[in-house]
C-alpha cells in the first residue's frame, strides 16, 4: 500500500520573498499621500513600522515622486492605521491591527496599483527606431 503525496514538491521561498514580490508590483501613481499612524507602545505597531520601511524603499518611491509618505507617531494607545489619499478622489484606510505587511501590500496591489493606466511605450523617437529595426529582421 502506498501513501499519496499531498503537498508541494519545492519549499516555499518564505515570507520575505513574498513581500519582495509584492513590492515589485506596487505602483503609487494614483496615490497622492500615504499617512502611516501608529503608537510605538501598541503591541501591533510592528506591522506599521515594517510597512513604513518597505514602502519607503527607493524603487517604490520612484513609481511616484510626488507621493508624500508621512509617518505620524502618536502616544494615545490607538491602533495602527495606514491611509492612502488618492489623486482622483477618495482615500483608502487600512486598520493594521490584525494585518501583516504582506496582506497590506496584497491589498494595495489589488485596489490601488490596478488603477494605473498603462503608458504608451513608443513615445520616444529612439524607441520607434528600435522597433522599426526589429520589424526588418
Amino acid at each position: 500500500m502506498s501513501i499519496y503525496f499531498s503537498g508541494s514538491f519545492s519549499k516555499s521561498a518564505g515570507v520575505i520573498s513574498a513581500i519582495i514580490k509584492q513590492l515589485n508590483l506596487v505602483n503609487l501613481k494614483p496615490v497622492k499621500k500615504i499617512q502611516i499612524k501608529f503608537d510605538p507602545f501598541h503591541p501591533n505597531a510592528v506591522t506599521a513600522r515594517e510597512f513604513l520601511y518597505h514602502i519607503s524603499t527607493p524603487k517604490v518611491v520612484e513609481t511616484n515622486l510626488n507621493c508624500l509618505i508621512k509617518p505620524v507617531v502618536v502616544c494615545d494607545r490607538s491602533e495602527p492605521e495606514i491611509q492612502l489619499d488618492l489623486v482622483e478622489s477618495g482615500s483608502v484606510k487600512f486598520l493594521a491591527n490584525n494585518l501583516n505587511v504582506l496582506e497590506i501590500l496584497q491589498h494595495i496591489n489589488k485596489h490601488i496599483s490596478s488603477k494605473v493606466v498603462p503608458e504608451e511605450t513608443l513615445s520616444t523617437p529612439i524607441a520607434k527606431l528600435v522597433s522599426k529595426k526589429q520589424r526588418r529582421k
